[in-house]
């Protein structure tokens, strides 16, 4: 698969029967749809964290989805400190530019089911990056 933003080809990152997409050149990530109902489970409180934002869009560029090539919507966290991420209309999966998983990372806990997507990503990125 080659990323949505620059074209290069993306590594495969595994943890926990997850594979997230990440692209060596401009730090993107992709998560597929099947690996995001692994990650949020049943939990409503986490999806609607995820969506639940006022739609901030700062004059980003919109992405094309990296199975299907189609435009994606941009989609903003709750929060005190929203992030705005892209999602593939079809359903294919979600694409976060550099900084975006981070700023997940660093505030969702702070917010209702943010915690869990945290949890989950901080867990994820400390383990690829100790191996």
């Amino acid at each position: 698969m080659n990323c949505a933003v620059c074209r290069t080809p993306m590594m495969v990152l595994e943890y926990q029967d997850i594979e997230v997409d990440h692209c060596p050149e401009c730090k993107g990530i992709w998560l597929d749809a099947g690996e995001l109902r692994l990650l949020l489970g049943d939990g409503g409180a986490a999806r609607e964290f995820l969506t639940g934002g006022q739609g901030i869009n700062e004059g980003e560029q919109p992405r094309h989805c990296p199975v299907c090539r189609g435009t994606m919507r941009k989609e903003t966290t709750r929060g005190p400190e929203p992030v705005t991420y892209d999602v593939c209309l079809r359903g294919d999966g979600l694409w976060f530019d550099q900084g975006e998983l981070a700023a997940i990372i660093q505030h969702g806990s702070s917010s209702p089911g943010g915690d869990a997507v945290s949890n989950w990503l901080r867990d994820m990125f400390t383990s690829v990056e100790g191996n």
